[in-house]
C-alpha cells in the first residue's frame, strides 16, 4: 500500500509503515507543508497514494469526494498525543491488506473504523 502522512501526523509513521512492508512517505519529507488541502489530495492522487491525516476537513464528502482519491483516512482521535497516534497506526496497517480503501474515506476511531464509498 501507498501512503502518505499529513504534516499534523509524526514523522516516525513513514518508518513504522515502511517496517510493515508499506510504501510511505510524508508531507515534511516531499517539502509539501503548508500545501492547500484540495492540492494535497491532488499530489496523492498522482502519486497513487493513500493520504492519512487528522484534518476533518477531508471528511467532507462534499469537498473531498472519496471515489476521487485513492483513500482518505481521517483519524478522528480523542487523544492525539504520539504515542496514542502511533498505537492507533499499528493497529490499523494490517487492515490495508485486509480492507479495500481506493475511492473510499474511512474515519477512524479508537473503536472502530467507519468507511464511506
Amino acid at each position: 500500500m501507498k501512503l502518505k502522512f499529513d504534516e499534523n501526523l509524526p514523522v516516525d509513521l513513514v518508518d513504522i509503515s515502511r517496517s510493515a512492508g508499506h510504501d510511505a512517505s510524508s508531507v515534511f519529507e516531499q517539502n509539501l507543508s503548508g500545501e492547500e488541502d484540495g492540492s494535497l489530495l491532488s499530489i496523492c492522487r498522482r502519486e497513487n497514494r493513500v493520504l492519512i491525516t487528522l484534518d476533518m476537513d477531508f471528511a467532507d464528502v462534499r469537498s473531498y469526494p472519496p471515489e476521487d482519491s485513492c483513500g482518505i483516512v481521517v483519524l478522528r482521535l480523542r487523544k492525539q498525543d504520539k504515542p496514542h497516534v502511533k498505537d492507533i497506526i499499528k493497529r490499523l496497517l494490517p487492515a490495508f491488506e485486509s480492507e479495500e480503501i481506493d475511492k473510499r474515506l474511512w474515519i477512524v476511531d479508537e473503536n472502530k473504523v467507519r468507511i464511506r464509498e
